[in-house]
């Protein structure tokens, strides 16, 4: 007999963030930029306090502040006075406007304000971008991308002679600020003049200052942004995102060839963005990055037997589960479950292709989960390792199996914003975090222990 589905729809405890907090993020990115939320005080307050608790660093977002009556009246004055009161305060080269759901619910014409308002107010004022991101449509990773796509639409153009181009636009998602770090130093030892957008390799993990930056140095620079247009490439990380990302928008209106790949996460996916860089630089892969494809390869062999035939579920958004399902595939972990609060309808095709050849069967994959059903899953499949952010927890706890913490949110653990995924290198960490973990286990639940693997 087939179950009829319910005929409601709700969620016990979400998968995935709200849809202006990707935005937010993305803005911290650019150099200069302030995020500034339209919408109620609330939703800015407590994304704040979420995103410092993962980064353990200061994000100011700024808020129209709509109470009760400008859900009647509309919040266009608000939204005005805020974008007047921020320019005053923070000076910013840039402010990013990301809509809420009440914004969005009450139909607020954001564009007809900022027309309004640049007509209105004298003086020099910072570039304003907005993006639509209601949280009923959506994850944090709409936002995220949408945002990326609205600063592209913005300011790339082509800038200077047709002969000095000769950058590499890489639009590397939602990544870590050490992953960031790690990207330019791959494409500085490649010779690649690399705009990387965004980069919140310093505004979200800066050194200790003397004095509080109202605006953290760092991020992608405006000017490099402005010569997208001028590139001889473009490299996207991900295939869940929509058709109108930032590397689709500079191949429509500049010709830049788009490249989309899977997160570079174990040695495959290592391999195919290695092999792109060398085409666009012309040079060989440096000998550093082949010594540490060489001690991955090695650490695989001798980690080998600690890990094969475990079975994982992998959760969180959805280009990250497509790099982590093929990374332990490739490690000869199998993954048996994997979730995703993103609905892009591609997660089962991405992971097919990706782990075809890697796996004797295919994993159940779900999209729109929630931790709840997740749960509720994974009591009747047996897993032996959780792999996803730390809102996972309860679920390891309950099962009394190791929690692998990757990705965005990490609130339990220091150094969140350090883990590395990507390259041969973040490879290399996350191998040694997944035997570790089994062989602890095996430790741990051993009556006598043991001194030697």
């Amino acid at each position: 007999m087939s179950k009829n589905p319910p005929n409601y729809i709700s969620t016990t405890n979400a998968c995935k963030l709200c849809t202006p907090l990707g935005a937010a993020l993305a803005f911290k990115g650019i150099e200069g930029a302030v995020p500034y939320l339209h919408g109620s005080q609330g939703c800015a307050t407590y994304m704040r306090r979420y995103i410092i608790s993962h980064f353990n660093e200061p994000i100011d977002i700024a808020s129209s502040s709509l109470s009760e009556k400008h859900a009647v009246y509309g919040g266009g004055a608000n939204l005005k006075l805020g974008l007047m009161n921020v320019t005053q305060k923070y000076r910013p080269q840039l402010i990013g406007i990301a809509t809420t759901c009440l914004t969005e619910t009450i139909g607020d014409d954001v564009k007809l304000f900022l027309r309004e308002y640049e007509k209105e107010v004298e003086g020099e004022k910072p570039i304003m971008v907005q993006v639509s991101t209601p949280s009923y449509n959506g994850t944090h990773m709409e936002g995220f991308h949408n945002a990326v796509a609205s600063v592209v639409a913005a300011l790339a153009g082509k800038e200077g002679d047709e002969d000095t181009s000769g950058g590499v636009n890489i639009l590397p998602g939602f990544v870590s600020p050490a992953d960031i770090r790690y990207l330019r130093e791959i494409t500085d030892d490649f010779s690649l003049q690399a705009t990387i957008l965004p980069d919140i390799s310093d505004t979200m993990d800066g050194p200790a200052a003397k004095t509080y930056e109202k605006i953290q140095p760092g991020g992608t620079p405006l000017s490099s942004i402005a010569s997208m247009g001028n590139g001889m490439g473009s490299i996207e990380f991900g295939h869940t995102m929509s058709d109108d990302s930032g590397g689709v928008l500079l191949a429509r209106k500049f010709g830049v060839e788009n490249v989309r790949i899977a997160m570079p996460m174990g040695i495959s996916a290592s391999d195919r963005f290695f092999d792109h860089l060398t085409r666009l630089s012309g040079s060989p892969i440096p000998e550093k990055y082949r010594g540490e494809r060489g001690r991955l390869v090695d650490s695989y062999v001798d980690g080998h037997k600690y890990i094969y035939g475990k079975k994982a579920i992998v959760y969180g958004e959805e280009d990250l589960v497509v790099g982590l399902t093929a990374f332990l595939a490739e490690i000869g972990v199998m993954p048996i479950l994997c979730a995703s609060g993103g609905k892009s309808g591609k997660l089962a095709e991405m992971i097919r292709q990706a782990t075809d050849d890697l796996l004797p069967e295919q994993p159940q994959v779900h999209e729109g989960m929630d931790f709840y059903d997740i749960s509720e899953l994974a009591e009747s499949l047996g897993p032996d390792l959780l792999v996803g952010h730390s809102k996972g927890y309860p679920l390891a706890q309950k099962l009394s199996i190791p929690l692998i913490r990757v990705g965005f949110p990490i609130h339990d653990r220091m150094g969140g914003q350090r883990i590395l995924h990507l390259g041969y290198r973040g490879a290399q960490q996350l191998f040694d975090l997944v035997v570790n973990a089994c062989i602890a286990k095996k430790q741990g639940d051993s009556s006598i222990g043991y001194s030697y693997m």
